[in-house]
């Protein structure tokens, strides 16, 4: 029999990814989808006929009871959460709610309906936040910087609690920086894509950015995803740092995705305050070490062969 997979945020950069993936290995695949006055589907257009559609919100209770027990998923991945963490500043309360509280709701119905299931948890490097350890591994001390950080430190506290007291098959993966065309232009390195090539197609003249010397590890989303589902095949549940191990500044990707386009970059980005983040974390960067002993993640697609990739995503997006 097919094995059945329930994706919570089936329509975001991970969670299209993972559809893709899951089909191609021949998972019957659910993804809940909440309502969207303008429509959220533009990232799983292609497989819509392929997937079956579920209608809920991780805000609600009911509809995520009604879902995991009507599915009935050998697999749970939880891809749905508020992630934006300079978003997260204006709103504490939806962000806690969604990103924290809404694994717990998630968990429980795993636990009163089948505790067979096994479930997903994507968590964010920026839970390290003020560190003096670098690089960090999955034992290093948080200490999170945003409510958006926080959130995921209560949900990995919840991972835990579920995992140790009630025995579920429940598993993380702390994600550093991973990027592919399908981010939205509220995050900077598709903010600073969209921008190289519309300017040098004479559409744009000006970028405006904020803090752009903090070290970043950027990594490419399809290899993450890879490594979730991995995640979940293992005997056992566990957590695991997901990054390259390499950083590099948001200045760095600026300065060569410009060049990509045979453009300067200092001669057309302006920097505003109003940009600038209230939390500053320190250098985030993975150890991976355990990800590459356990089952062997090594990812190929680095740094600059990353923004090459990028570029050429956006100008079929932006052309």
């Amino acid at each position: 029999m097919k094995k059945k997979a329930l994706i919570f945020g089936v329509t975001g950069q991970d969670g299209s990814y993972l559809a893709e993936l899951l089909l191609k290995k021949n998972y019957e695949v659910h993804g809940m989808i909440r309502r969207s006055s303008t429509g959220n589907t533009k990232n799983i257009e292609h497989i819509l006929d392929s997937i079956v559609v579920e209608s809920g919100d991780l805000a609600d209770t009911t509809s995520l009871y009604r879902i995991i027990n009507n599915t009935k998923p050998n697999e749970i991945y939880n891809e749905a959460d508020q992630d934006h963490a300079g978003w997260s500043y204006h709103t504490p309360d939806y962000s806690s709610d969604i990103t924290g509280a809404a694994v717990g709701r998630i968990l429980e119905i795993i636990r009163q309906t089948d505790k067979k299931i096994k479930f997903f948890q994507p968590l964010t490097s920026n839970m390290f936040g003020k560190t003096d350890i670098c690089p960090q591994n999955e034992e290093t001390p948080v200490r999170p910087q945003s409510p958006y950080a926080c959130a995921k430190v209560y949900a990995w506290n919840l991972v835990r609690y579920y995992r140790d007291v009630h025995g579920l098959f429940a598993s993380c993966g702390i994600f550093y920086n991973h990027e592919s065309g399908r981010r939205t232009e509220n995050y900077v390195t598709q903010k600073i894509v969209k921008a190289a090539i519309l300017i040098s197609l004479k559409k744009q003249k000006v970028l405006t950015l904020g803090d752009i010397d903090i070290p970043i590890d950027f990594g490419y989303a399809p290899e993450y995803v890879e490594a979730i589902w991995k995640i979940l095949q293992l005997k056992k549940p566990d957590d695991f740092i997901i990054g390259t191990g390499e950083t590099h500044t948001v200045r760095e990707f600026m300065e060569i995705a410009f060049k990509e386009r045979g453009l300067n970059a200092n001669d057309y980005v302006r920097f505003d305050k109003r940009f600038f983040r209230p939390g500053k974390t320190s250098v985030l960067k993975a150890d991976i070490s355990k990800a590459k002993k356990i089952f062997n993640f090594s990812p190929k697609i680095k740094f600059n062969k990353l923004i090459k990739l990028l570029i050429s995503e956006g100008l079929k997006k932006y052309q």
